[in-house]
């Protein structure tokens, strides 16, 4: 064997038992609701994730939160209703938010989202968060909230 395929058999050894290596460890997880009632997101990760509502500097503005829900209910409507009045805070202010879920603005009373017909074979609808312009405008500041909704299976 000549010396160059000596050495080049050599390195060759050496660098594999020197070559970097990288692992990656992740969870994996899944929710597969009943047929007969659901009211899911159509991204997975949204309920886990912190959401963003983006502030517009030349408008001043804040962006509204929009992400599709699959409903169903194979023995009736759906009713939605808030758990508490959704706002933002940041210690000192306040932003109230209008949350909406298939066009129907929600409060703290149950009121119909998807009626019986469209519930029973199931639907696509938007649920949308949106904040109000106080009346001095948007004060600077880090505001947080959260916004809890309570869907209810009706039967007939």
């Amino acid at each position: 064997m000549s010396r160059w395929a000596v050495l080049a058999l050599l390195s060759a050894l050496s660098f594999s038992a020197l070559a970097a290596r990288e692992e990656a460890v992740f969870q994996v997880s899944v929710k597969v609701p009943t047929s007969d009632f659901y009211v899911l997101p159509l991204n997975p990760g949204f309920l886990e994730r912190e959401q963003t509502l983006s502030w517009n500097p030349v408008t001043e503005t804040l962006s509204a939160l929009r992400e599709p829900f699959d409903v169903k209910n194979v023995l009736g409507a759906v009713d939605a209703y808030l758990a508490y009045e959704p706002v933002l805070f940041n210690g000192r202010d306040n932003i109230a938010l209008t949350v909406t879920f298939n066009q129907q603005v929600l409060g703290l009373d149950a009121m119909r989202v998807v009626p019986e017909a469209e519930a029973r074979v199931g639907k696509r609808v938007l649920l949308e968060i949106a904040a109000q312009k106080p009346e001095d405008g948007y004060l600077p500041g880090q505001y947080f909230g959260n916004v809890q909704i309570i869907f209810d299976a009706l039967r007939p």
